[in-house]
């Protein structure tokens, strides 16, 4: 889990991102192209560590059609140091990152899950002591399984399969975590549908990444925000107002004697 936290400079009040758990759920009718780029980019970039990375993918009709190519397109990705040219993933952050990764993929492996990719032991040249872990992919992974409780926090991509998008729709929502989810597919009610009943904070259509722009709020719900104001926007904002009211008077009033009544404001 990673925390990012702040306090407000007056009082005691906390606000904090928590850990995450994004999904995407791909429709059959996605486009194909365009949604393997994007599940590649938003599940291996950054080698995975950041909140929003995209690591669990539900499959509408089943994860086979997609993986052939889902797998190719990662094996290209160049795994190096990130003064290298040419990297796409670099390490990650240190030797306990990744001896977790590892155990996580294992715990995978071992309850059933598939590693039709499977990154680890991946030497890189004049950096064999680094902590690398190449891409990996994960399939037929469910719910009770480590390796989707878990926040990996690395370049692993687990797929999960369900039988229509509701059930899609349960299975993320069903999830501890709300920081972002996306939907990708070419149907506008099946879009409608998603925005209105997921239970994520960020929600993205034919959108990998769901990041809202500064001037609007970071929106993680559920377990993956603590707190009672978001980051950025208006929100951020007032986080660290302190708010003052003034009542003022400055006309003269008749003298009327004493009134014990709550003072209200007078028409002019």
């Amino acid at each position: 889990m990673h925390i990012y936290a702040r306090a407000a400079s007056k009082g005691k009040r906390v606000q904090s991102n928590m850990g995450a758990k994004n999904h995407a759920i791909v429709m059959p009718d996605a486009s194909i192209d365009a949604t393997l780029n994007s599940l590649i980019a938003a599940g291996f970039g950054a080698a995975g560590q950041r909140c929003m990375a995209l690591s669990t993918v539900v499959f509408v009709g089943g994860s086979r059609p997609w993986e052939d190519e889902l797998i190719k397109r990662a094996k290209e990705l160049k795994v190096n140091a990130g003064i290298e040219a040419g990297a796409d993933l670099g390490p990650v952050i240190s030797r306990q990152a990744k001896d977790r990764i590892y155990r996580l993929i294992q715990s995978g492996t071992e309850s059933g899950a598939r590693a039709v990719l499977d990154g680890r032991n991946i030497v890189v040249p004049g950096y064999e002591a680094g902590n690398f872990v190449g891409p990996t992919i994960l399939t037929d992974v469910t719910s009770d399984m480590e390796c989707y409780k878990e926040e990996i926090f690395g370049p692993v991509l687990l797929c999960m399969q369900a039988e229509s998008l509701e059930e899609a729709i349960t299975i993320v929502n069903n999830n501890k975590y709300g920081n972002g989810a996306s939907i990708f597919t070419s149907s506008g009610i099946a879009a409608r549908k998603f925005q209105n009943d997921i239970e994520a904070g960020q929600v993205g259509i034919n959108v990998p990444i769901p990041v809202p722009l500064p001037f609007f709020s970071f929106t993680g719900s559920k377990a993956s925000f603590a707190g009672d104001l978001n980051f950025y926007g208006k929100a951020g904002v007032q986080f660290y107002t302190q708010i003052k009211t003034v009542t003022q008077q400055w006309k003269d009033l008749p003298v009327q004697g004493v009134s014990l009544a709550m003072p209200t404001s007078q028409k002019t």
